[in-house]
């Protein structure tokens, strides 16, 4: 993009309009709260946000919140970019199939529906006999109830689903008799972190902890158990599995019965990554449950089985992951046999009838094999391209299968793939407002400051000038094992229509090489993730996409921590920082809810001195330093997350406010009725993109939108 003259001088009016109109933030009253680490004090001066459950810190949040949104108001092009991502996201959205008892279900959203909708036919039928199934539209009058999952019994006449309530991650489990559409029972109430797994049509297992003392979107929850609930009887009386011994606490734990019935299969953890799994006969009355693997350095899960053979993927010896099979008679590791082995790519397999889908990840890219249930190589699946594929997951009973595919520049398309043949042919084409045609998105490999070669994704129209004027987006996350692979969003659509660079890194501390790549970015390893984000965008500047005045960098979560750690050891690299739901305090990060098995990742400040040491040396909240010029920034939160509290949130933005020494505003954007960012409606996105996009194009200088005719 070239830029005009009449955006040039749009570039110095919205600089010295700024600098005149210097930002007043509401007061933040500092506490003499301070703690002592290994004899080492550190002030917390704003300890009392982390209550969310007082009428201070909600004076507070309504007084930012007034702040913020005046601000973005007085953007002149805000509305019209709402508007242009309303119109962009108006398109017909289908997911895959699937068959459940006599009927076939499938989710669809008109274009700007808040939820999906859930629609069925006959198995017999046809797709556009659908009827409406769940309407999630209709849990809430504002749209922030959001389904979370369904699950039905062996005969497909009964559905247990569950429910979040404003984004929180605590559940409802509400259970429907499927075909009086209506409900049975009572609801299931205070169940989190946890998936509805029948036995039979008699009842099924979940996974809930204890209601924490005091406030129930931040108090911390570490004891994790596994309940049964027979049908016909009520919540109280459901029957503890596994979990609730005091000395053997397990901050995570699921619970799942394989497809034919035969086995319970228990994993228990205490971090985000390692795992104990444990085995049942439900065959045999009163059975014991006995171990399958007790290790908290290894990842393993049971993918199918067939009779007594269990199918497990496991990275025990294997940070790629393979694929072993043993007899549940006798599952320990002893007797593990080797069934399809590690290679150079990360596996991430998938079963769908009688065959296993050995999906690789090659530099972040899909790559799919299919075998027989013996381990024999049937062919390579043919790809629509370079991108990223979801599916290929089905009952043995269903012998349609079906697959997604989609990269940065082209929606999701659905696929139905013939087993015999491996033809694939269009199930579904979304018709969406944005061709991909126009645009390219290529991989690169750059250079980290250790030398280590990362690669990175570029999305950008055809035939733009590398002079270094194009507003670009760098986005990051780098951390528990997570692969960030080529997707399409409606948003990122919009930024690039814009004329903008999206582009993506694949930071040490994912998942995109193996288990390897994830320790790398890891506790005492954690500054590679941000000096691997730090060199993306050097590359960028470098290369001429954009220029320090034309870079934002974005990420949610552990990404919000990526960016919020980047921004404080290099404030003068971006124009715009846009850190979401980030985890901005480690030394206190652990306290709150389940945020003691993120420790895996980050470990804590109480370990040890030299862990203490390396945490403050980077954490968000206790790193912004007086008389440093920070980027143009907008933090944004939802006032119910209780995953990442939004206390982090609050402590970072009162930080930088107090110590900004430039003359870019420091905003903080707080979501009412929202949490970490799952089932958050359609127009509260819609109307999130536009605040975040108009904030940082107005704060590169734009006086009108980049793709306006001057």
């Amino acid at each position: 993009m070239i830029l005009t003259l009449s955006v040039i001088v749009g570039l110095t009016a919205c600089d010295d309009h700024q600098k005149k109109k210097k930002m007043k933030y509401p007061i933040t009253e500092e506490g003499e709260t301070v703690d002592t680490y290994f004899d080492t004090a550190v002030p917390d001066p704003y300890r009392w946000l982390e209550d969310d459950n007082s009428a201070e810190t909600a004076k507070w949040v309504n007084a930012q919140n007034d702040v913020t949104f005046a601000y973005l108001k007085q953007i002149p092009y805000r509305e019209d970019l709402e508007k242009q991502l309303a119109d962009l996201w108006n398109y017909e959205k289908i997911g895959i199939p699937r068959k459940r008892g006599d009927y076939i279900y499938f989710s669809k959203n008109d274009g700007l529906q808040d939820q999906d909708v859930i629609y069925r036919y006959k198995r017999e039928g046809k797709p556009e006999e659908a009827e409406v199934f769940l309407d999630p539209n209709k849990f809430s009058e504002d749209g922030t109830t959001s389904l979370d999952g369904m699950s039905f019994s062996k005969d497909g006449n009964l559905v247990a689903y569950t429910i979040s309530e404003g984004g929180s991650d605590w559940r409802k489990v509400i259970l429907m008799d499927v075909i009086k559409k209506e409900p049975v029972e009572d609801t299931l109430t205070d169940v989190k972190f946890s998936g509805v797994s029948w036995k039979g049509n008699e009842g099924f297992y979940y996974a809930s902890y204890d209601k924490p003392q005091g406030s129930g979107l931040s108090a911390k929850t570490d004891q994790h158990k596994l309940y049964y609930h027979q049908l016909g009887t009520t919540q109280h009386q459901d029957e503890l599995i596994f979990g609730g011994v005091e000395d053997e606490k397990y901050r995570y734990v699921s619970g799942r019965v394989t497809e034919d019935g035969q086995y319970l299969v228990i994993s228990a953890s205490n971090a985000t990554s390692g795992n104990n799994l444990y085995i049942q006969n439900l065959n045999t009355p009163d059975s014991d449950i006995i171990p399958i693997i007790e290790s908290d350095d290894a990842n393993t899960y049971l993918l199918t089985n067939e009779a007594d053979q269990l199918y497990l993927v496991t990275d025990l010896n294997a940070p790629n992951n393979k694929i072993v099979r043993v007899s549940a008679k006798d599952p320990k590791v002893e007797h593990w046999k080797d069934f399809i082995k590690e290679t150079d790519h990360v596996l991430q397999p998938t079963l769908a009838h009688t065959y296993i889908f050995a999906h690789y990840l090659k530099d972040a890219v899909s790559q799919v094999i299919q075998y027989d249930m013996e381990g024999v190589k049937i062919r390579e699946v043919e790809l629509p391209g370079m991108g990223t594929v979801n599916g290929f997951s089905s009952r043995k009973e269903e012998q349609d299968v079906y697959y997604s595919f989609t990269n940065y520049i082209r929606p999701s398309t659905i696929y139905k793939f013939d087993l015999a043949s491996g033809a694939s042919t269009v199930y579904q084409k979304p018709e969406v407002a944005f061709n991909p045609e126009e645009y390219e998105s290529k991989q690169v490999f750059y250079s980290s400051k250790d030398g280590t070669k990362i690669p990175m994704m570029i999305t950008y129209k055809k035939g733009i000038s590398l002079d270094g004027t194009h507003p670009t987006m760098l986005y990051g996350y780098g951390g528990f094992n997570i692969s960030l692979t080529p997707s399409f969003s409606v948003a990122n659509a919009l930024w690039l229509a814009q004329g903008g660079v999206y582009a993506v890194p694949n930071l040490r501390g994912g998942g995109e090489y193996g288990k390897d790549w994830h320790l790398a970015g890891t506790q005492f390893q954690k500054q590679n993730v941000f000096d691997d984000f730090i060199a993306a965008a050097e590359y960028l500047i470098d290369q001429k996409y954009t220029s320090s005045d034309y870079l934002a960098i974005r990420g949610g979560s552990n990404g919000g921590l990526l960016v919020g750690a980047t921004m404080t050891q290099r404030p003068e690299l971006m124009k715009v920082a846009l850190p979401a739901v980030g985890v901005m305090d480690m030394l206190r990060y652990h306290t709150f809810t389940a945020g003691a098995g993120w420790a895996y990742d980050y470990g804590t400040a109480e370990d040890s001195k030299e862990m203490f040491d390396y945490l403050r040396g980077y954490s968000p909240v206790h790193n912004v330093k007086e008389g440093v010029a920070y980027p143009a920034t907008l933090i944004t939160t939802g006032d119910h997350d209780d995953r990442v509290v939004p206390a982090h949130s609050f402590k970072f933005a009162a930080e930088l406010q107090k110590k900004q020494a430039g003359d870019h505003p420091v905003l903080i954007r707080i979501q009412t009725n929202a949490g970490h960012g799952a089932g958050k409606p359609t127009s509260m996105i819609i109307k999130e993109y536009a605040d975040l996009y108009a904030f940082t194009l107005y704060n590169m200088g734009f006086a009108q939108l980049p793709n306006e005719e001057p």
